[in-house]
């Protein structure tokens, strides 16, 4: 994750709940980027990681609340980054209908790679995806709890609406819940949902393990010669550096 931001241009720094809870603070950084962490996220799907900010009510969630209110900073989560982000929506705004990634209906750890489809929303577009709409990308993806759940039909009623879910799982470029086209049996190929303004993105398949050229098993030449060293998925990450 680390490279994938410097690669765009930033100055990563890594940063562990230990240290948050330790009185370490973070309020001079723009971005938060929340990655797949065992320690912490893979405690009953994230749950561990989002109450050890939750409940320490004298120092992380103090930071944490602050930063997502702030109109000027942006956070990913990816794989229990995502779990994580998606159990602290009470200090997140817009992200209130967001659903709960449980485990895969398949009732296994999935791996492999995915054809997803950026769908962006031109009038309001993601930090992460400007300019990336319509784009049909493989992707990485690594994990037992990706199958997005929601408490209530009107909460994916409402992002739709509201143009909430701009990456979806694909087979022959349509979206689709087909297994292992779907890896997680998500509805309506969900894989990843972004906060109302756009600055904040939690998804499950891993663009970090995808963006360099090399982990391409197959691109077509006339493409390699015009992207050199990274693959298409660089561009999320130049897109919030922009």
């Amino acid at each position: 994750m680390a490279f994938a931001f410097k690669a765009a241009g930033f100055d990563p720094v890594d940063f562990h709940m230990t240290d948050i809870i330790g009185d370490h603070t973070f309020s001079d950084f723009v971005s938060i980027a929340a990655c797949g962490g065992f320690s912490y996220g893979d405690v009953l799907g994230g749950q561990g990681w989002a109450k050890s900010i939750l409940m320490h009510e004298e120092n992380a969630r103090p930071e944490f609340q602050p930063f997502f209110a702030c109109p000027d900073t942006f956070a990913l989560g990816i794989w229990n980054g995502c779990q994580m982000l998606t159990r602290i929506a009470e200090l997140v705004p817009g992200i209130k209908h967001w659903p709960l990634f449980l485990e895969n209906q398949s009732e296994q750890f999935e791996a492999g790679v995915s054809i997803v489809k950026i769908q962006g929303d031109t009038k309001n577009p993601s930090v992460f995806l400007h300019g990336m709409h319509g784009s049909s990308l493989p992707i990485a993806v690594s994990h037992g709890e990706g199958h997005a759940s929601f408490k209530h039909q009107q909460d994916l009623e409402a992002i739709n609406e509201h143009c909430l879910i701009l990456i979806r799982y694909t087979d022959r470029g349509s979206v689709t819940t087909r297994y292992p086209f779907n890896p997680n049996g998500s509805s309506e190929g969900i894989a990843e949902v972004r906060s109302l303004d756009g600055r904040v993105l939690a998804k499950m398949p891993r663009p970090k393990q995808t963006f360099m050229a090399d982990a391409g098993s197959y691109v077509p030449k006339e493409k390699a010669d015009q992207r050199g060293e990274f693959g298409p998925w660089v561009r999320m990450f130049r897109s919030a550096r922009r």
